[in-house]
Protein backbone atom coordinates (compact mmCIF):
# COMPACT_ATOMS: atom_id res chain seq x y z
CA UNK A 1 0.00 0.00 0.00
CA UNK A 2 1.05 3.61 -0.45
CA UNK A 3 1.82 5.25 2.92
CA UNK A 4 -0.02 8.51 3.56
CA UNK A 5 2.00 10.85 5.74
CA UNK A 6 -1.17 12.45 7.10
CA UNK A 7 -2.24 9.08 8.52
CA UNK A 8 1.29 8.32 9.73
CA UNK A 9 1.33 11.53 11.77
CA UNK A 10 -2.25 10.96 12.93
CA UNK A 11 -1.60 7.49 14.33
CA UNK A 12 1.77 8.30 15.94
CA UNK A 13 0.71 11.61 17.49
CA UNK A 14 -2.54 10.38 18.98
CA UNK A 15 -0.79 7.17 20.07
CA UNK A 16 1.71 9.22 22.07
CA UNK A 17 -1.14 11.31 23.51
CA UNK A 18 -2.98 8.17 24.61
CA UNK A 19 0.16 6.70 26.17
CA UNK A 20 0.88 9.97 27.98
CA UNK A 21 -2.60 10.06 29.50
CA UNK A 22 -2.27 6.43 30.60
CA UNK A 23 1.07 7.28 32.23
CA UNK A 24 -0.43 10.25 34.10
CA UNK A 25 -3.40 8.29 35.39
CA UNK A 26 -1.28 5.27 36.34
CA UNK A 27 1.13 7.35 38.44
CA UNK A 28 -1.72 9.17 40.15
CA UNK A 29 -3.57 5.93 40.90
CA UNK A 30 -0.48 4.21 42.27
CA UNK A 31 0.32 7.31 44.30
CA UNK A 32 -3.09 7.23 45.97
CA UNK A 33 -2.56 3.54 46.75
CA UNK A 34 0.78 4.34 48.36
CA UNK A 35 2.81 2.42 45.77
CA UNK A 36 4.43 5.57 44.36
CA UNK A 37 5.34 8.94 45.88
CA UNK A 38 2.17 11.03 46.00
CA UNK A 39 4.05 14.35 46.17
CA UNK A 40 4.10 15.06 42.44
CA UNK A 41 3.31 18.67 41.59
CA UNK A 42 -0.11 19.34 40.17
CA UNK A 43 1.67 20.98 37.23
CA UNK A 44 2.88 17.55 36.17
CA UNK A 45 -0.70 16.42 35.59
CA UNK A 46 -1.91 19.77 34.25
CA UNK A 47 0.91 20.20 31.72
CA UNK A 48 0.83 16.50 30.87
CA UNK A 49 -2.90 16.51 30.14
CA UNK A 50 -2.57 19.72 28.12
CA UNK A 51 0.29 18.22 26.12
CA UNK A 52 -1.77 15.10 25.43
CA UNK A 53 -4.63 17.24 24.12
CA UNK A 54 -2.25 19.27 21.94
CA UNK A 55 -0.76 16.10 20.44
CA UNK A 56 -4.23 14.72 19.75
CA UNK A 57 -5.29 18.00 18.12
CA UNK A 58 -2.18 17.97 15.92
CA UNK A 59 -2.92 14.38 14.94
CA UNK A 60 -6.54 15.20 14.19
CA UNK A 61 -5.47 18.21 12.15
CA UNK A 62 -3.04 16.13 10.09
CA UNK A 63 -5.82 13.66 9.28
CA UNK A 64 -7.72 16.40 7.44
CA UNK A 65 -4.91 16.52 4.89
CA UNK A 66 -5.97 13.03 3.84
CA UNK A 67 -9.52 14.08 3.00
CA UNK A 68 -10.71 15.10 -0.43
CA UNK A 69 -13.62 17.08 1.04
CA UNK A 70 -12.67 18.09 4.60
CA UNK A 71 -15.96 19.97 5.09
CA UNK A 72 -17.75 16.62 4.97
CA UNK A 73 -15.53 15.00 7.62
CA UNK A 74 -18.41 14.92 10.12
CA UNK A 75 -20.16 12.34 7.95
CA UNK A 76 -17.44 9.80 8.73
CA UNK A 77 -19.08 9.15 12.12
CA UNK A 78 -22.39 8.05 10.61
CA UNK A 79 -21.48 4.36 10.18
CA UNK A 80 -20.40 3.71 13.77
CA UNK A 81 -22.39 0.46 13.97
CA UNK A 82 -20.22 -1.27 11.37
CA UNK A 83 -17.16 0.91 10.69
CA UNK A 84 -14.05 1.02 12.85
CA UNK A 85 -13.15 4.33 11.20
CA UNK A 86 -16.43 5.83 12.39
CA UNK A 87 -15.77 4.51 15.88
CA UNK A 88 -12.32 6.11 15.83
CA UNK A 89 -13.86 9.41 14.72
CA UNK A 90 -16.14 9.27 17.78
CA UNK A 91 -13.56 7.96 20.26
CA UNK A 92 -10.87 10.54 19.45
CA UNK A 93 -12.86 13.70 20.34
CA UNK A 94 -14.27 11.91 23.39
CA UNK A 95 -10.74 11.07 24.52
CA UNK A 96 -9.63 14.66 23.95
CA UNK A 97 -12.58 16.02 25.96
CA UNK A 98 -12.03 13.62 28.86
CA UNK A 99 -8.30 14.39 28.94
CA UNK A 100 -8.99 18.12 28.92
CA UNK A 101 -11.41 17.76 31.82
CA UNK A 102 -8.89 15.64 33.69
CA UNK A 103 -6.30 18.41 33.39
CA UNK A 104 -8.90 21.06 34.22
CA UNK A 105 -9.84 19.16 37.37
CA UNK A 106 -6.23 19.23 38.55
CA UNK A 107 -6.02 22.91 37.71
CA UNK A 108 -9.25 23.60 39.59
CA UNK A 109 -8.03 21.64 42.61
CA UNK A 110 -4.99 23.94 42.90
CA UNK A 111 -6.93 27.14 42.09
CA UNK A 112 -10.25 26.84 43.94
CA UNK A 113 -11.07 30.51 43.39
CA UNK A 114 -11.21 30.04 39.63
CA UNK A 115 -14.02 27.49 39.71
CA UNK A 116 -17.25 27.27 41.72
CA UNK A 117 -16.82 25.43 44.99
CA UNK A 118 -17.31 21.72 44.65
CA UNK A 119 -16.84 21.67 40.88
CA UNK A 120 -14.13 19.35 39.51
CA UNK A 121 -12.59 18.98 42.98
CA UNK A 122 -11.66 16.00 45.07
CA UNK A 123 -9.75 12.80 44.52
CA UNK A 124 -12.86 10.87 43.50
CA UNK A 125 -13.61 13.23 40.61
CA UNK A 126 -9.97 13.12 39.49
CA UNK A 127 -10.02 9.33 39.51
CA UNK A 128 -13.32 9.16 37.63
CA UNK A 129 -12.17 11.59 34.94
CA UNK A 130 -8.79 9.91 34.67
CA UNK A 131 -10.39 6.49 34.51
CA UNK A 132 -12.80 7.56 31.77
CA UNK A 133 -9.96 9.11 29.77
CA UNK A 134 -7.89 5.96 30.26
CA UNK A 135 -10.68 3.68 29.04
CA UNK A 136 -11.21 5.94 26.02
CA UNK A 137 -7.47 5.86 25.30
CA UNK A 138 -7.50 2.06 25.24
CA UNK A 139 -10.68 2.01 23.16
CA UNK A 140 -9.10 4.46 20.70
CA UNK A 141 -6.06 2.18 20.32
CA UNK A 142 -8.40 -0.67 19.40
CA UNK A 143 -10.49 1.44 17.00
CA UNK A 144 -7.45 2.83 15.18
CA UNK A 145 -5.73 -0.54 14.83
CA UNK A 146 -8.89 -2.38 13.81
CA UNK A 147 -9.31 -0.09 10.81
CA UNK A 148 -6.43 -2.08 9.34
CA UNK A 149 -6.65 -5.38 11.21
CA UNK A 150 -10.24 -5.99 10.04
CA UNK A 151 -9.21 -6.25 6.36
CA UNK A 152 -8.74 -9.96 5.58
CA UNK A 153 -7.39 -9.38 2.06
CA UNK A 154 -4.44 -7.39 3.46
CA UNK A 155 -2.90 -10.29 5.31
CA UNK A 156 0.03 -8.32 6.72
CA UNK A 157 -2.48 -6.27 8.72
CA UNK A 158 -5.09 -8.95 9.41
CA UNK A 159 -3.68 -10.12 12.73
CA UNK A 160 -4.12 -9.46 16.48
CA UNK A 161 -0.51 -8.26 16.38
CA UNK A 162 -1.70 -5.07 14.68
CA UNK A 163 -3.82 -4.11 17.70
CA UNK A 164 -1.07 -5.16 20.12
CA UNK A 165 1.61 -3.16 18.31
CA UNK A 166 -0.49 0.00 18.06
CA UNK A 167 -1.25 -0.20 21.78
CA UNK A 168 2.23 -1.09 23.02
CA UNK A 169 4.17 1.29 20.78
CA UNK A 170 1.85 4.22 21.51
CA UNK A 171 2.03 3.49 25.25
CA UNK A 172 5.83 3.24 25.12
CA UNK A 173 6.21 6.67 23.52
CA UNK A 174 3.66 8.17 25.90
CA UNK A 175 5.34 6.80 29.03
CA UNK A 176 8.71 7.98 27.74
CA UNK A 177 7.29 11.46 27.17
CA UNK A 178 5.83 11.39 30.69
CA UNK A 179 9.25 10.44 32.07
CA UNK A 180 10.79 13.37 30.19
CA UNK A 181 8.12 15.68 31.59
CA UNK A 182 8.66 14.35 35.11
CA UNK A 183 12.22 15.66 34.98
CA UNK A 184 10.76 19.16 35.32
CA UNK A 185 7.78 18.60 37.62
CA UNK A 186 7.99 15.22 39.40
CA UNK A 187 11.54 13.88 39.64
CA UNK A 188 10.51 11.24 42.14
CA UNK A 189 8.38 9.55 39.45
CA UNK A 190 11.17 9.31 36.87
CA UNK A 191 12.45 5.83 37.86
CA UNK A 192 8.97 4.29 37.62
CA UNK A 193 8.05 6.05 34.37
CA UNK A 194 11.41 5.35 32.74
CA UNK A 195 11.33 1.68 33.78
CA UNK A 196 7.76 1.39 32.46
CA UNK A 197 8.74 3.02 29.16
CA UNK A 198 11.70 0.64 28.94
CA UNK A 199 9.48 -2.38 29.56
CA UNK A 200 6.95 -1.23 26.97
CA UNK A 201 9.70 -0.53 24.44
CA UNK A 202 11.14 -4.02 24.90
CA UNK A 203 7.63 -5.48 24.60
CA UNK A 204 7.09 -3.46 21.45
CA UNK A 205 10.39 -4.79 20.09
CA UNK A 206 9.22 -8.34 20.76
CA UNK A 207 5.76 -7.98 19.24
CA UNK A 208 6.89 -5.89 16.26
CA UNK A 209 9.65 -8.39 15.58
CA UNK A 210 7.06 -11.15 15.75
CA UNK A 211 4.89 -9.37 13.17
CA UNK A 212 7.90 -8.84 10.87
CA UNK A 213 8.75 -12.55 11.14
CA UNK A 214 5.12 -13.49 10.43
CA UNK A 215 4.73 -11.17 7.44
CA UNK A 216 7.93 -12.32 5.78
CA UNK A 217 6.55 -15.86 5.72
CA UNK A 218 3.20 -15.01 4.16
CA UNK A 219 2.62 -16.41 0.71
CA UNK A 220 0.07 -14.79 -1.64
CA UNK A 221 -3.18 -16.65 -2.14
CA UNK A 222 -3.94 -14.80 -5.37
CA UNK A 223 -2.17 -15.18 -8.70
CA UNK A 224 -2.44 -13.41 -12.04
CA UNK A 225 -4.42 -16.45 -13.24
CA UNK A 226 -7.05 -16.05 -10.54
CA UNK A 227 -7.08 -12.28 -11.07
CA UNK A 228 -8.17 -12.51 -14.71
CA UNK A 229 -9.87 -15.93 -14.64
CA UNK A 230 -7.52 -17.67 -17.10
CA UNK A 231 -5.89 -20.92 -16.08
CA UNK A 232 -2.99 -20.93 -18.56
CA UNK A 233 0.26 -21.68 -16.64
CA UNK A 234 2.30 -18.96 -18.37
CA UNK A 235 0.82 -15.47 -18.29
CA UNK A 236 2.99 -12.35 -18.45
CA UNK A 237 1.64 -8.83 -18.30
CA UNK A 238 3.25 -6.49 -20.85
CA UNK A 239 1.17 -3.35 -20.25
CA UNK A 240 -0.91 -1.87 -17.47
CA UNK A 241 -3.73 -1.52 -19.98
CA UNK A 242 -3.95 2.26 -20.18
CA UNK A 243 -1.81 5.23 -21.11
CA UNK A 244 -1.42 6.71 -17.62
CA UNK A 245 -1.72 5.75 -14.01
CA UNK A 246 -4.94 5.15 -12.17
CA UNK A 247 -6.17 5.24 -8.58
CA UNK A 248 -5.33 1.54 -8.30
CA UNK A 249 -1.76 1.90 -9.47
CA UNK A 250 -1.16 5.04 -7.38
CA UNK A 251 -2.75 4.14 -4.04
CA UNK A 252 -2.30 0.38 -3.72
CA UNK A 253 1.46 0.23 -4.24
CA UNK A 254 4.19 2.39 -2.71
CA UNK A 255 6.47 2.30 -5.77
CA UNK A 256 9.69 2.10 -3.73
CA UNK A 257 12.57 -0.30 -4.16
CA UNK A 258 13.26 -3.33 -2.00
CA UNK A 259 16.52 -1.67 -0.93
CA UNK A 260 14.66 1.32 0.50
CA UNK A 261 12.20 -0.97 2.29
CA UNK A 262 15.05 -2.86 3.96
CA UNK A 263 16.71 0.41 4.97
CA UNK A 264 13.49 1.73 6.53
CA UNK A 265 12.91 -1.56 8.34
CA UNK A 266 16.32 -1.64 9.95
CA UNK A 267 16.14 2.10 10.55
CA UNK A 268 12.96 1.89 12.59
CA UNK A 269 14.24 -1.13 14.53
CA UNK A 270 17.34 0.81 15.54
CA UNK A 271 15.63 4.13 16.25
CA UNK A 272 12.43 2.82 17.84
CA UNK A 273 13.95 0.11 20.00
CA UNK A 274 17.74 -0.22 20.11
CA UNK A 275 18.81 3.38 20.70
CA UNK A 276 15.98 4.28 23.14
CA UNK A 277 16.66 1.10 25.12
CA UNK A 278 20.34 1.97 25.48
CA UNK A 279 19.54 5.57 26.43
CA UNK A 280 16.91 4.59 29.01
CA UNK A 281 19.13 1.96 30.63
CA UNK A 282 21.97 4.49 30.77
CA UNK A 283 19.62 7.09 32.25
CA UNK A 284 18.39 4.72 34.96
CA UNK A 285 21.83 3.45 35.92
CA UNK A 286 23.59 6.82 35.96
CA UNK A 287 20.61 9.07 36.81
CA UNK A 288 21.37 11.21 33.76
CA UNK A 289 17.72 12.01 33.19
CA UNK A 290 18.46 14.63 30.54
CA UNK A 291 18.83 11.65 28.18
CA UNK A 292 15.09 10.95 28.39
CA UNK A 293 13.91 13.79 26.11
CA UNK A 294 16.60 12.75 23.62
CA UNK A 295 15.39 9.16 23.85
CA UNK A 296 11.81 10.24 23.22
CA UNK A 297 12.80 12.28 20.15
CA UNK A 298 14.80 9.40 18.69
CA UNK A 299 12.00 6.93 19.36
CA UNK A 300 9.34 9.15 17.79
CA UNK A 301 11.38 9.45 14.58
CA UNK A 302 11.69 5.67 14.62
CA UNK A 303 7.95 5.28 15.09
CA UNK A 304 7.32 7.48 12.05
CA UNK A 305 9.52 5.12 10.06
CA UNK A 306 7.81 2.09 11.61
CA UNK A 307 4.38 3.36 10.64
CA UNK A 308 5.56 4.11 7.08
CA UNK A 309 6.85 0.56 6.81
CA UNK A 310 3.62 -0.80 8.30
CA UNK A 311 1.65 0.70 5.42
CA UNK A 312 4.22 -0.02 2.71
CA UNK A 313 4.59 -3.68 3.65
CA UNK A 314 0.89 -4.44 3.10
CA UNK A 315 0.64 -6.06 -0.33
CA UNK A 316 -2.75 -5.52 -1.95
CA UNK A 317 -3.90 -8.55 -4.02
CA UNK A 318 -4.36 -6.34 -7.08
CA UNK A 319 -0.59 -5.89 -7.24
CA UNK A 320 -0.29 -9.45 -8.53
CA UNK A 321 -2.17 -8.27 -11.60
CA UNK A 322 -0.49 -4.91 -12.24
CA UNK A 323 2.96 -6.39 -12.71
CA UNK A 324 4.08 -4.08 -15.51
CA UNK A 325 4.13 -0.99 -13.29
CA UNK A 326 6.10 -2.47 -10.41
Amino acid sequence: MKPAFSVIFLTTLIGTAQGLLLALFTTELLGLWGLLPASAQADFYIIGALLAVVLAVLGLGSSFLHLGRPERAWRSAAMWRTSWLSREVIALPAFMAATFLYGLAHYGATNPNLLPQGVLLGELVLLVLGGVAGVLALALFVCTAMIYACLPFLREWHSPLTVINYTVLGSASGFLLAASLAGYYAAELIPFLCASALGLTLSGWLFRGWSLWRNQRLRPKSTIQTAIGIKHPQIVQKSAGFLGGSFNTREFFHGQSATLLRAVKWGFVILSFVVPTVLMITSLRTQTYWLLPLSFGVQYVGLLMERWYFFAQANHPQNHYYQAIR
